[in-house]
């Protein structure tokens, strides 16, 4: 199965049920489907050819959802940038990633006008709305994309299918230590599979209303969209969670059932007063980015006491790894759960496999694990090396993990990010779930920092409720209640928000500077 079947299997089943809600915009099944065979044969014309990249830099909206699925249907991979991405940012991708066509909004033609003569490869660039800036113009000129939709709007038939399932459908670029980002490769066989497992572990279905603010460069904020053509489900897309309580409005009246969260919006919505509102239709939220911590978790399950939490843990190079059952929640808070289906995880040092209760690093194989970093070989070995036993290529996730004796998976930290202080391994999360804990405490986040004594020194960033008297003495003397000694954390900062990446995840670097630098 290809990923632009999801849609056109969906569009045959239930061509007048509603696919995509999106502002005040509401869109059919058979509309969608025609909008995307139209910009497919446009995408054609302009010469995409098969495995040709697309670059879609564009807010979340309908011409974002009918750019992707039109770049598979006409053969090509599709290269998803957030849209708050900086020129210089742009610009690099746009070159290592060879992209022939990018698809954007007029307001954003600017970002990229005065890096268009560095990138040969570019030939054309297709914009919705407005007019383009005087002077920009790619090698082949921009294109209005209502134009394409007019100009083949007798090519309401999908094109030709030119690809098969093992070739690549997108390049999702993640933060790389290298200081540039990295391309993803994932095949339509990943994806499929990914999808494929996720919703039914979700038990997704055509009668679930899925409320998507992830931006759709993030991955999962991606595979909502993916998911819910797949099922036949209807799509709430909205930009951002910048204003919780049109959200949650929204959430009632389109009769939401799925909810998709990273920690920072479970951290927002704990702030609200929620209890005021019902939420007859919601049957599940889910979790992605990082595990929450276990007090936010006890939390949702008290506001939401009708509602299946699902608890999972992955990285964008195999989507997804674990998943932990709802009826396990309270039962093992601390877990993301088991190997999906058709997964295999476990956990090993230099020497092998470890046994239950060891830490190691969690290593990871399956037909959802990624072909590569895009253009990276070296990169690429670090992450996809033989199994110390079998021999046999597998992903190293860099996260530390250990495994019970039934099979469930505890999340301990990333290899680079695990802290060693008076000899000892620290893991951040225990420390965070220790602080979370704190009454008043909102958010926290736990890095270790340069000292000369200690090796690294514990330090804890917080963010409290509003009005919350709490200062770091008091945060310290919680710690040391609760921690062990060597845990406890040397420096306490209490800043209004923590600082994070585009996806939702804690930026690490920044919290090594005191606030305000």
């Amino acid at each position: 199965m290809l990923v632009e079947e999801f849609l056109e299997s969906s569009a045959r089943r239930f061509p007048g049920k509603t696919a995509l809600i999106c502002g005040d915009r509401r869109l059919t099944y058979g509309e969608v489907e025609e909008q995307c065979n139209r910009l497919a044969h446009g995408l054609i014309g302009l010469g995409v050819e098969r495995g040709d990249r697309v670059i879609v830099f564009m807010e979340n909206s309908v011409e974002a959802v009918l750019s992707i699925i039109a770049t598979l249907k006409a053969g090509g991979v599709f290269v998803v940038v957030n849209p708050t991405t900086k020129a210089e940012k742009l610009a690099y991708v746009i070159r290592d990633s060879g992209a022939r066509v990018l698809i954007t909004q007029s307001s954003k033609l600017r970002i990229i006008e005065d890096e268009w003569r560095g990138m040969p490869n570019l030939n054309t660039v297709v914009f919705h709305g407005g007019t383009p800036p005087a002077g920009g113009q790619a090698t082949g000129g921009c294109v209005p994309l209502e134009d394409l939709l007019s100009r083949y709007e007798r090519y309401g038939y999908p094109p030709e299918k030119k690809c098969i399932d093992i070739d690549l459908a997108a390049l999702i670029y993640t933060s790389g230590s290298t200081g540039h980002p990295k391309g993803v490769t994932v095949t339509h066989l990943n994806i499929v599979s990914a999808a494929t497992s996720i919703t039914t572990y979700l038990e997704n279905s055509p009668t679930d209303v899925i409320l998507n603010v992830l931006p759709l460069s993030f991955d999962y904020g991606l595979y909502q969209m993916l998911m819910a053509l797949k099922v036949g489900a209807t799509l709430v897309l909205e930009r951002s969670f910048v204003y919780p309580h049109a959200v949650v409005e929204r959430m009632i009246k389109e009769n939401v059932t799925g909810f998709p969260v990273v920690p920072t919006i479970v951290a927002i919505l704990l702030q609200l007063d929620v209890a005021k509102y019902r939420f007859p239709s919601l049957r599940y939220l889910t979790n992605t980015a990082a595990v929450l911590p276990t007090p936010h978790i006890s939390k949702l399950r008290q506001i939401f006491p009708h509602v299946k939490i699902f608890s999972m843990y992955g990285l964008t190079e195999c989507k997804r790894v674990a998943y932990l059952p709802p009826e396990q929640v309270d039962i093992r808070p601390t877990s993301v759960g088991k190997a999906m289906p058709n997964v295999e995880a476990y956990v090993v040092d230099d020497q092998g496999r470890l046994p239950p209760g060891k830490v190691g690093e969690l290593v990871v194989r399956g037909s959802n694990v990624m072909k590569g970093y895009w253009g990276m070989p070296e990169e690429t070995r670090k992450m996809l090396r033989p199994d110390p036993v079998s021999g046999e290529i597998v992903l190293y996730t860099g996260d530390q993990f250990r495994m019970d004796e039934e099979g469930y998976l505890y999340f301990v930290g990333r290899t680079d990010h695990i802290i060693k202080t008076r000899g000892e391994k620290v893991s951040p999360r225990e420390i965070e779930n220790v602080l979370c804990s704190l009454e008043g405490v909102v958010e926290a986040a736990v890095i270790g920092v340069p000292d000369p004594i200690l090796g690294q020194a514990v330090k804890a960033v917080v963010t409290v409720k509003e009005g919350a008297q709490l200062t770091p003495q008091d945060v310290l003397r919680h710690c040391a209640r609760h921690l062990e000694d060597f845990m406890v954390p040397k420096v306490v900062e209490i800043r209004d928000h923590l600082p994070t990446t585009p996806t939702g995840k804690v930026n690490q670097r920044e919290l090594m500077s005191p606030a305000g630098q």
